[in-house]
């Protein structure tokens, strides 16, 4: 790897022209496109369920095999980006994404729809490690801070337009079940041109590489801050997944508003309180915004529950940004601090490391969620669910008061 820069982090391969060639914002905008393709189905969860009539459960299982993709990706290729550069995976990533929307847009039954998110895990699993390390490394000296903060709200805010662009498109276009899609498609065209022009960071190493499951080895500069920060986003990612899977449901069902657009937009807020958390993380540094994060995350998880047991929209809402906040402060806060301990050759799979951690929280507490729903119903999974998430954040939150992240400079 190319490391000629002060900072630690490599130089771009084709960096030395003056610096004209496209950054990281350009970088993240492919990062954005990648992820909001994999959240694009969320509103749309309900006609699936009228048009093939499976359970709750079905539409969290659903949900469900995406994250498993993420998982399996993220286990056999996490740090494949580290060995054969960032631009390879970053187009087999939207390959997938392309792959994933085809499938949805051909869908003729339920093994379509979970193929197509098995492949949206997989994409989504190539984005995370390879994505977030290109915007980090095509920062120059100086904007490590603004790239860290566009490589997380990228991810956040990709997975947040997702649902309220098909939510829009499906209430007031034509096609509720293609367009979407087929706009998708155009939208990864557009990213593969950018990622055409986006420099290299990484000198291939050329190795033979094996498909097989790789050991959760950590770099030994990274142990002492992992697992709090990883166990955080955790939490985070549980209460997003909350939202992406059963969300809609409850709009639709419990509140008796069924319009898409609302429901797209209802998962928006979450993930547009986390883009907001994440730009209050780089100003209050990781040791503060950390804990801080945890509290406010429990906050939007109480916030959360009480809508529930009142069936209020504007209750719900207000949780959702709360804890959407809070889940963005601890968020890039954890990502932040892993990232700067992970020595360059390893960044890549440490990141992948992070945000496998990450996708456990956004998928088994969710089945577990739809399983629930079968014996106490969307209110009392619900409610369970925010139980179980609120003792998480409160034990990870008063351990990183005792110990935070060193990390801070």
């Amino acid at each position: 790897m190319i490391t000629d820069r002060d900072d630690g982090y490599p130089a771009p391969t084709g960096a030395g022209n003056g610096g004209r060639r496209p950054g990281y914002p350009l970088a993240a905008g492919v990062f954005a496109i990648g992820m909001a393709g994999t959240t694009l189905p969320t509103p749309l969860y309900g006609l699936y369920r009228e048009q093939l009539g499976f359970s709750e459960l079905m539409v969290t299982v659903v949900f469900a095999v995406y994250a498993l993709g993420v998982i399996t990706v993220l286990l056999l290729a996490g740090n494949l980006s580290d060995a054969v550069g960032r631009r390879p995976v970053l187009f087999c990533a939207l390959g997938l994404s392309a792959a994933s929307a085809l499938c949805f847009l051909f869908e003729g039954g339920l093994p379509m729809l979970l193929l197509g998110r098995v492949l949206s895990g997989f994409a989504a699993g190539l984005f995370s490690g390879a994505a977030t390390a290109a915007v980090l490394e095509l920062a120059k000296p100086g904007q490590e801070a603004h790239a860290g903060f566009a490589a997380t709200a990228a991810n956040m805010g990709g997975l947040g337009c997702g649902p309220l662009l098909s939510g829009l498109l499906a209430q007031y276009a034509p096609w509720p079940l293609k367009l979407p899609f087929l706009v998708h498609l155009g939208l990864v065209a557009l990213a593969a041109g950018a990622t055409w022009l986006l420099p290299e960071t990484v000198r291939p190493s050329h190795r033979p590489r094996s498909l097989r499951p790789q050991r959760l080895h950590l770099p030994h500069e990274v142990r002492g801050v992992f697992a709090p920060c990883a166990i955080a986003a955790f939490a985070g990612f549980a209460l997003l997944g909350l939202f992406t899977a059963i969300a809609p449901s409850f709009v639709g069902q419990t509140l008796g508003v069924h319009n898409l657009a609302v429901a797209g937009a209802v998962v928006f807020t979450v993930f547009l309180g986390s883009a907001v958390g994440q730009s209050l993380s780089g100003r209050i540094g990781v040791r503060k915004a950390l804990p801080a994060g945890c509290l406010v995350l429990v906050a939007g998880l109480v916030l959360v529950a009480t809508s529930l047991a009142v069936t209020s929209l504007p209750v719900l809402v207000t949780g959702a940004v709360c804890g959407g906040i809070g889940q963005g402060l601890a968020f890039r806060a954890g990502l932040t601090a892993v990232g700067r301990a992970a020595p360059p050759e390893h960044r890549g799979g440490t990141i992948s490391a992070f945000f496998l951690v990450a996708y456990l929280g956004i998928s088994l507490p969710v089945v577990g969620v739809g399983a629930l729903t079968q014996e106490l119903g969307l209110r009392g999974a619900g409610l369970t669910f925010a139980a179980c998430v609120i003792a998480v954040a409160v034990a990870v939150g008063l351990y990183v008061l005792r110990r935070p992240p060193t990390d801070d400079d």
